[in-house]
Protein backbone atom coordinates (compact mmCIF):
# COMPACT_ATOMS: atom_id res chain seq x y z
CA UNK A 1 0.00 0.00 0.00
CA UNK A 2 1.34 3.31 -0.67
CA UNK A 3 1.49 6.06 1.14
CA UNK A 4 1.40 10.15 0.96
CA UNK A 5 4.80 11.64 1.45
CA UNK A 6 4.95 14.63 4.03
CA UNK A 7 6.48 17.28 2.67
CA UNK A 8 7.83 20.48 4.84
CA UNK A 9 8.67 23.63 3.12
CA UNK A 10 11.10 26.78 4.44
CA UNK A 11 10.92 29.79 2.46
CA UNK A 12 10.24 33.38 1.18
CA UNK A 13 7.71 35.47 -0.37
CA UNK A 14 8.20 33.09 -3.62
CA UNK A 15 6.23 30.37 -1.43
CA UNK A 16 4.04 32.78 0.85
CA UNK A 17 -0.15 33.18 0.15
CA UNK A 18 -2.33 34.94 2.04
CA UNK A 19 -4.56 32.33 4.68
CA UNK A 20 -1.40 29.77 4.45
CA UNK A 21 0.91 31.07 6.07
CA UNK A 22 1.56 30.50 10.18
CA UNK A 23 0.78 33.46 12.17
CA UNK A 24 2.59 36.58 11.95
CA UNK A 25 4.57 35.69 8.64
CA UNK A 26 4.57 38.37 6.77
CA UNK A 27 2.94 37.44 2.66
CA UNK A 28 3.49 38.33 -0.55
CA UNK A 29 0.98 36.96 -2.45
CA UNK A 30 -1.89 37.00 -4.16
CA UNK A 31 -0.18 39.59 -6.23
CA UNK A 32 0.79 39.85 -9.86
CA UNK A 33 -1.32 37.48 -11.47
CA UNK A 34 -1.07 35.30 -8.61
CA UNK A 35 -4.71 35.58 -7.19
CA UNK A 36 -5.11 31.85 -6.14
CA UNK A 37 -3.41 29.57 -4.12
CA UNK A 38 -3.94 27.06 -6.45
CA UNK A 39 -1.41 28.91 -8.43
CA UNK A 40 1.15 28.61 -6.34
CA UNK A 41 4.44 26.42 -7.25
CA UNK A 42 4.01 24.56 -4.39
CA UNK A 43 0.40 24.37 -4.37
CA UNK A 44 0.97 23.35 -8.08
CA UNK A 45 3.86 20.77 -6.60
CA UNK A 46 1.44 19.13 -4.32
CA UNK A 47 -1.29 18.85 -6.78
CA UNK A 48 1.21 16.84 -9.62
CA UNK A 49 2.96 14.80 -7.00
CA UNK A 50 0.32 13.63 -4.81
CA UNK A 51 2.77 14.54 -1.85
CA UNK A 52 0.96 16.09 1.29
CA UNK A 53 2.45 19.34 3.03
CA UNK A 54 3.00 19.08 6.54
CA UNK A 55 4.28 22.57 7.58
CA UNK A 56 4.61 25.58 5.08
CA UNK A 57 7.24 27.42 6.83
CA UNK A 58 7.74 30.51 4.65
CA UNK A 59 7.82 34.30 5.46
CA UNK A 60 8.30 37.45 2.95
CA UNK A 61 11.13 39.17 2.97
CA UNK A 62 13.05 36.84 5.38
CA UNK A 63 16.72 35.73 5.09
CA UNK A 64 18.36 32.19 6.09
CA UNK A 65 21.28 34.15 7.88
CA UNK A 66 20.32 36.74 11.09
CA UNK A 67 21.01 39.60 8.86
CA UNK A 68 18.02 41.28 7.32
CA UNK A 69 17.55 44.53 4.93
CA UNK A 70 19.03 47.77 6.08
CA UNK A 71 20.81 45.25 8.64
CA UNK A 72 17.68 44.51 10.94
CA UNK A 73 18.39 41.71 13.04
CA UNK A 74 16.50 38.54 12.51
CA UNK A 75 17.98 35.80 14.83
CA UNK A 76 15.03 35.96 17.17
CA UNK A 77 12.15 36.58 14.42
CA UNK A 78 11.96 36.09 10.64
CA UNK A 79 15.37 33.83 9.92
CA UNK A 80 14.97 30.56 8.37
CA UNK A 81 17.46 29.23 11.21
CA UNK A 82 15.67 31.18 13.64
CA UNK A 83 11.74 29.36 12.52
CA UNK A 84 13.71 26.16 12.70
CA UNK A 85 14.77 26.42 16.51
CA UNK A 86 11.59 27.32 17.32
CA UNK A 87 9.31 24.17 15.64
CA UNK A 88 11.79 21.86 17.08
CA UNK A 89 11.95 24.07 20.28
CA UNK A 90 7.84 23.62 20.48
CA UNK A 91 8.15 20.10 19.48
CA UNK A 92 6.53 20.37 16.20
CA UNK A 93 7.90 17.40 14.42
CA UNK A 94 7.53 15.18 17.49
CA UNK A 95 5.73 12.01 16.10
CA UNK A 96 5.77 13.53 12.85
CA UNK A 97 7.39 11.86 9.69
CA UNK A 98 8.80 14.31 7.53
CA UNK A 99 9.77 12.04 4.10
CA UNK A 100 11.03 15.27 2.03
CA UNK A 101 12.06 19.04 2.72
CA UNK A 102 12.46 22.22 0.24
CA UNK A 103 14.65 24.62 0.93
CA UNK A 104 13.73 28.11 -1.16
CA UNK A 105 15.66 30.45 0.16
CA UNK A 106 19.08 32.71 -0.21
CA UNK A 107 16.91 35.17 -2.37
CA UNK A 108 16.95 37.99 0.49
CA UNK A 109 19.88 36.91 1.97
CA UNK A 110 21.41 38.24 -1.57
CA UNK A 111 19.14 41.48 -2.56
CA UNK A 112 19.83 42.69 1.67
CA UNK A 113 23.17 42.93 0.53
CA UNK A 114 23.61 40.90 4.23
CA UNK A 115 27.55 40.25 4.71
CA UNK A 116 29.19 37.44 3.49
CA UNK A 117 31.73 35.86 5.19
CA UNK A 118 33.34 32.78 5.00
CA UNK A 119 32.10 29.07 4.62
CA UNK A 120 32.55 27.62 7.89
CA UNK A 121 31.33 23.10 7.97
CA UNK A 122 31.85 23.03 12.31
CA UNK A 123 32.00 24.50 15.58
CA UNK A 124 29.39 27.59 14.39
CA UNK A 125 28.72 30.50 17.32
CA UNK A 126 25.90 32.89 17.18
CA UNK A 127 27.75 35.82 15.70
CA UNK A 128 28.47 33.58 12.57
CA UNK A 129 25.21 33.25 11.92
CA UNK A 130 25.10 36.96 10.99
CA UNK A 131 26.74 36.08 7.91
CA UNK A 132 25.08 34.22 5.05
CA UNK A 133 27.93 31.93 3.98
CA UNK A 134 28.07 30.46 7.35
CA UNK A 135 24.48 30.29 8.05
CA UNK A 136 23.61 28.62 5.09
CA UNK A 137 26.17 26.14 6.09
CA UNK A 138 24.80 25.86 9.52
CA UNK A 139 21.01 26.03 8.81
CA UNK A 140 21.56 22.71 5.84
CA UNK A 141 23.75 20.70 8.30
CA UNK A 142 21.13 20.76 10.97
CA UNK A 143 18.22 19.95 8.71
CA UNK A 144 20.31 16.73 7.43
CA UNK A 145 21.89 16.06 10.94
CA UNK A 146 18.02 16.24 12.14
CA UNK A 147 16.37 14.25 9.40
CA UNK A 148 19.01 11.85 7.87
CA UNK A 149 16.39 9.99 5.83
CA UNK A 150 14.58 12.74 4.55
CA UNK A 151 14.55 14.34 0.79
CA UNK A 152 15.99 17.46 1.19
CA UNK A 153 16.11 20.10 -1.67
CA UNK A 154 18.02 23.36 -2.68
CA UNK A 155 15.95 25.54 -4.71
CA UNK A 156 18.61 28.17 -5.88
CA UNK A 157 17.36 31.49 -7.17
CA UNK A 158 17.90 33.13 -10.38
CA UNK A 159 19.44 36.73 -10.44
CA UNK A 160 21.58 36.11 -6.71
CA UNK A 161 25.12 36.65 -6.12
CA UNK A 162 27.47 33.83 -7.32
CA UNK A 163 28.80 33.31 -3.72
CA UNK A 164 25.24 32.11 -2.70
CA UNK A 165 24.78 30.15 -5.51
CA UNK A 166 28.29 28.65 -4.93
CA UNK A 167 27.46 28.22 -0.90
CA UNK A 168 24.30 26.35 -1.76
CA UNK A 169 25.44 24.04 -4.43
CA UNK A 170 28.89 22.46 -2.34
CA UNK A 171 26.61 22.01 1.22
CA UNK A 172 24.41 20.11 -1.10
CA UNK A 173 27.50 17.45 -2.30
CA UNK A 174 28.88 17.90 0.99
CA UNK A 175 25.44 16.43 2.60
CA UNK A 176 24.36 14.85 -0.20
CA UNK A 177 21.16 17.14 -0.93
CA UNK A 178 19.29 17.81 -4.32
CA UNK A 179 19.45 21.08 -6.24
CA UNK A 180 17.22 22.76 -8.04
CA UNK A 181 19.12 25.45 -9.98
CA UNK A 182 16.56 27.47 -11.44
CA UNK A 183 16.47 29.13 -15.01
CA UNK A 184 13.87 31.11 -17.10
CA UNK A 185 11.51 32.02 -14.60
CA UNK A 186 9.13 34.30 -15.83
CA UNK A 187 8.85 37.61 -12.74
CA UNK A 188 7.43 40.74 -12.34
CA UNK A 189 9.60 43.12 -9.59
CA UNK A 190 12.15 40.09 -8.91
CA UNK A 191 9.03 37.39 -8.36
CA UNK A 192 7.36 35.11 -10.07
CA UNK A 193 3.83 35.50 -12.14
CA UNK A 194 1.84 32.93 -12.75
CA UNK A 195 3.80 31.15 -15.49
CA UNK A 196 6.71 31.74 -13.62
CA UNK A 197 5.30 29.46 -10.95
CA UNK A 198 4.83 26.69 -12.94
CA UNK A 199 8.00 27.01 -14.52
CA UNK A 200 9.07 26.72 -10.62
CA UNK A 201 6.93 23.56 -10.22
CA UNK A 202 7.90 22.15 -13.02
CA UNK A 203 11.81 22.61 -12.29
CA UNK A 204 11.66 21.11 -9.10
CA UNK A 205 9.66 17.95 -10.09
CA UNK A 206 12.50 17.12 -12.41
CA UNK A 207 15.21 16.92 -9.76
CA UNK A 208 12.36 15.66 -6.55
Amino acid sequence: MKFMKNIVIFGDSYSTFEGQMPEGHTTYYPRLDVVEKTQTWWSLFLKKTGYKLLYNDSWSGSTIGYTGYNNYDCSKTSSFICRYKKLKENGFFNGKRVDAIIVFGGTNDSWADAPLGQMKFDGWQEKDLFNVLPAICYFLYSIKADFPCAEILCVINTDIKAEIMDCMEKNAMLYGLKVAKLHDVEKENGHPTAKGMTEICEQIISVL
